[in-house]
């Protein structure tokens, strides 16, 4: 399957190997744009845009060779390289292992799971996956439960070094056996006959702490306490100020144990609710040579996986893919050889981007870079793929899902626009796909990097309104600026 698809796309970049030694002079900016960038005291030399045909005519570009950081945009360039280099059909595997024979329901020995990298094994699969191990006739386990989590070969991350939010979701590292994202789902529920309100779990592991200082109140929900303070020595967190009660119901998630106490805690609650037991205890560790394959469980196709990684701009599963391609191209998967695999997807999509640093896949980066220029190329290229349909429809939809379902909902282009954005400190950025009114399809980048970015959404719109109109005009995209041929881009990799 793969191989087919490669030798579909090698017809294709050869047809796009323009891109490879093209570059682009500034055009004029549109008045929009302009004024748009004035308003929120952007100064032009902090943004950088481009708009051009699928077959690579400009119509608008402005430092689109500089390397800038992109934010979670960078997930554009991960999920891009996934599908070249894996395939939309690629999946992960979790697989189970006794070290020893099973007498009368008991497994006298060790049982181990391995982790294959899958970043969407749901606690509800995991469950499946253990109930599984029970139909085959294990019940009790004499020995060990062995965690293996050795086919990532990166250290555990500190949660909270990138912003000090360490029990955010969005900050979780990437681990080979990552179940649920190592969240617990806390839900508040108002209770009207005792006047106040409970914390309610899932699961409920008894190591995640929970202290419930929240007060009844009755009051217009025009917010309610959903940050805590966590505790991260006795891994509590705590909840106290006045909860609405006019809020009603709501749902919060929240990242607090360490991988190997959440998967600990995790399988001791799910086991023990199959019937299970175990002897040992629950611990990292790897099969030896002499185990056998209990069961395993198979991910879902990474089309999947691209689509939840950019439609809602998931960091950790941008993470997991991130390495997983490091991991399939040397086989070991690491951040080094994760970065040659990207670099190594461009050039043989023909894409030269010599400006490129991906720190970690995700964008959730001060040091990340990459030029207009290259994400327009990128995404470009991308409409050609064999999955270029499915890549396109992974973006948000402006004004209608994702990330974007409030966002742009009262423009003329809401529902006509597939928009992948990036938000950071300093940073505002969006890349993706423009449908004109006439169904003509435009490639648009935006990318402002300046401490008034806070202040950029008005910039972005107008160049996707811009972009929309400029895509539905007849003969827009004919006579308008070329590609002129510049040589290399000039940008430096950055250092992180």
């Amino acid at each position: 399957m793969l191989e087919s698809v490669r030798s579909i796309l090698a017809g294709t970049f050869a047809a796009l190997t323009l891109f490879s030694t093209t570059a682009y002079a500034d055009t004029p900016l549109p008045p929009t744009i302009k004024a748009a960038l004035k308003t929120a005291a952007i100064p032009e030399a902090s943004y950088a845009a481009l708009v051009m045909t699928l077959d690579g005519q400009v119509l608008l570009a402005r430092n689109a060779e500089v390397a800038m950081n992109p934010a979670s945009v960078m997930k554009v360039v991960t999920t891009f390289a996934g599908l070249e280099a894996l395939g939309p059909a690629y999946t992960w595997r979790t697989e189970v292992y006794a070290t020893g024979p099973v007498v009368g329901g008991r497994l006298q020995g060790n049982l181990v799971i391995r982790g294959g990298g899958d970043p969407m094994l749901s606690m509800e699969k995991f469950w499946m996956l253990l109930r599984d191990v029970r139909a085959r006739g294990i019940r009790d386990i004499a020995g060990d439960v062995l965690l293996d989590r050795a086919y990532f070969a990166e250290p555990d991350i500190d949660p909270g070094q990138f912003d000090g939010r360490a029990t955010r979701p969005y900050n979780a590292g990437p681990d080979a056996l990552l179940v649920n994202f190592r969240a617990v789902r806390l839900t508040f529920v108002p209770d009207a006959e005792t006047r106040s309100v409970r914390i309610l779990a899932e699961p409920p592991l008894p190591e995640f702490g929970i202290v419930n200082r929240l007060e009844w109140a009755d009051a217009p929900c025009d917010g309610w306490p959903e940050d805590a303070v966590a505790d991260m020595t006795k891994l509590t967190l705590t909840f106290e100020g006045r909860y609405p009660a006019s809020c009603g119901e709501q749902v919060k998630f929240f990242t607090l144990l360490p991988p190997n106490e959440y998967n600990r805690a995790l399988f001791d609650h799910l086991w023990r609710g199959l019937g299970g037991t175990v002897t040992g205890t629950v611990r990292v560790g790897s099969a030896d040579a002499t185990a056998k394959l209990v069961t395993s469980l198979e991910s879902g196709p990474l089309l999947e996986a691209v689509r939840e990684i950019n439609k809602h701009s998931n960091n950790v599963m941008a993470r997991h893919l991130f390495l997983t391609l490091g991991r399939a191209a040397s086989g070991t998967g690491n951040l080094e050889s994760a970065r040659a695999a990207v670099n190594a997807s461009l050039k043989r999509a023909g894409i030269a981007a010599p400006e490129l640093y991906v720190e970690n896949g995700a964008g959730l980066s001060r040091s990340a870079r990459v030029s207009a220029m290259t994400l327009a190329r990128l995404l470009s290229t991308a409409a050609s793929l064999p999955a270029g349909p499915e890549f396109i429809s992974s973006f948000p939809i402006a004004g209608v899902d994702g990330t974007l379902r409030r966002w742009f909902n009262k423009t003329a282009f809401a529902g006509r626009a597939h928009l992948k954005t990036g938000y950071l400190e300093n940073v505002r950025a969006m890349a993706g796909y423009v449908h004109g009114p006439d169904g003509r399809m435009l490639v648009a980048v935006g990318l402002v990097n300046h401490p008034n970015a806070r202040n950029a959404m008005g910039v972005q719109e107008a160049l996707i309104q811009w972009a929309y109109e400029a895509g539905g005009r007849p003969g827009c995209c004919f006579g308008m600026q070329r590609a002129a041929r510049k040589g290399q881009s000039a940008g430096g990799r950055p250092r992180p």
